[in-house]
């Protein structure tokens, strides 16, 4: 799976912002263009990943392929 992330170098710091405009609030951060990538893919990664769910009696889980 592929998502768009920008990347930009802090000019007082040197270090590198990163973030993922689909994900709000998915950012991360590194000293270097690398890090500061390796960084947004496990940031990216924990967003995605399903919290529990406290279902009520009867409930069911379904998952639904998109595209």
């Amino acid at each position: 799976m592929k998502w768009r992330v920008v990347i930009e170098q802090d000019a007082e710091t040197g270090d590198w912002a990163v973030w993922c405009p689909e994900l709000p609030g998915c950012t991360s951060a590194g000293a270097t263009q690398e890090e500061a990538l390796d960084n947004i893919r496990e940031a990216i990664e924990l967003y995605l990943e399903p919290e529990p769910l406290d279902l009520s009696e009867g409930a069911m889980i379904k998952e639904v392929l998109i595209g």
